[in-house]
């Protein structure tokens, strides 16, 4: 199996975000990121200042609590949501 390389990974995290609802948003300021509701709209907010690792790690957590059922995910992808669902590959 191919390893995706981050950006890869952040554009792939991007389209599932909008598969499943939610608008993907990088904000600058004093935040760690995750999901929310914003005027009736579905948003994950990543802070622009994070490495590229955390941004990953910020939309994986927020997926693996919001669900990805029914969305085809790349195995890389899987992996890590899996993962952070604590459940073995």
């Amino acid at each position: 199996m191919a390893k995706l390389k981050r950006e890869d990974i952040l554009e792939e995290l991007r389209r599932i975000c909008e598969q499943v609802g939610y608008t993907l948003r990088f904000e600058r300021g004093d935040f760690v990121g995750g999901a929310c509701i914003l005027h009736k709209e579905r948003v994950l907010v990543v802070n622009t200042r994070s490495s590229i690792e955390r941004k990953i790690a910020v939309i994986v957590r927020a997926l693996a609590e919001i669900g990805v059922e029914g969305v085809y995910l790349k195995p890389a992808i899987r992996e890590l949501i899996e993962a952070e669902l604590g459940h073995k590959p």
